[in-house]
């Protein structure tokens, strides 16, 4: 679980509602489901708009990786690619193929069987970096749907605003109902804009740095692999994979 995550929404809302409570206002008072409706279902509806229905649901399903995101251990990519060395060393490249069941990640695999086979370093390398390259622009399409939400939302905040002011002009003569439409056209831009900055974009730069990681996990057993089908010593390779984290 990415503790900081959770911290840095708890804090932005203490932050958001604790200025409300000092100034004397009242937390209620930004409290409107009409102005909500209206920034959140606007903000998703274009969303849908922009992309295909894949792409925006890979977005949805991404959201959980702010909280739980996935596990990227490089230490241990380069232990594995450095014992594959030693191995393929001792009994050749045919000594590495047990060892592909183990491998839960099937683009690591997919390079242990390319390695296994015979393949050239340099062709070794094209084959994979074709799947990095898709992997990469497949979710970084998706982390887009955060990013487009983020750009939306401030907008469909105004567009709430002057709605409201339109109800607000629309009953002059009723007194009471001044005070409602007033309230949905600023509560409206709050919520655009605060759900923008301190949600949306946030996600998406979030989810952009994890994908990031990912690559890095991914040209590192690239790496690995290629040295390991030039021949090189396990502990030049491992050399060269710790010069990614350092």
């Amino acid at each position: 679980m990415d503790v900081i995550s959770i911290v840095g929404i708890l804090i932005s809302m203490a932050a958001i509602l604790g200025g409300q409570y000092l100034e004397g206002g009242h937390i209620g008072s930004l409290v409107q489901v009409t102005a909500f409706l209206i920034v959140m279902g606007g903000t998703f509806g274009a969303c849908m708009l922009q992309f295909t229905l894949p792409v925006f649901l890979d977005g949805m399903k991404m959201l959980k990786w702010v909280i739980v995101p996935p596990v990227v251990a490089l230490e241990d990519v380069i232990q594995h690619v450095t014992s594959w060395g030693q191995a393929a060393r001792r009994g050749g490249l045919l000594s590495l193929e047990p060892l592909m069941a183990e491998m839960g990640d099937p683009f690591t695999r997919k390079g242990l069987q390319l390695l296994v086979d015979g393949a050239e370093p340099e062709k070794l390398r094209e084959a994979m970096e074709v799947d990095m390259y898709a992997y990469e622009e497949h979710y970084r399409m998706a982390a887009k749907v955060w990013e487009a939400a983020g750009g939306y939302a401030p907008t469909i905040g105004i567009l709430g605003a002057v709605m409201g002011l339109i109800h607000v002009m629309e009953n002059l003569s009723d007194p009471s109902k001044l005070g409602s439409g007033i309230a949905v056209a600023f509560v409206a831009t709050i919520y655009g804009v605060g759900s923008a900055n301190l949600l949306f974009l946030p996600i998406a730069n979030k989810l952009k740095a994890l994908i990031a990681r990912e690559m890095v996990k991914r040209e590192m057993v690239v790496e690995g692999l290629v040295g390991i089908a030039n021949g090189e010593n396990p502990r030049i390779i491992e050399t060269k994979l710790r010069g990614y984290i350092n």
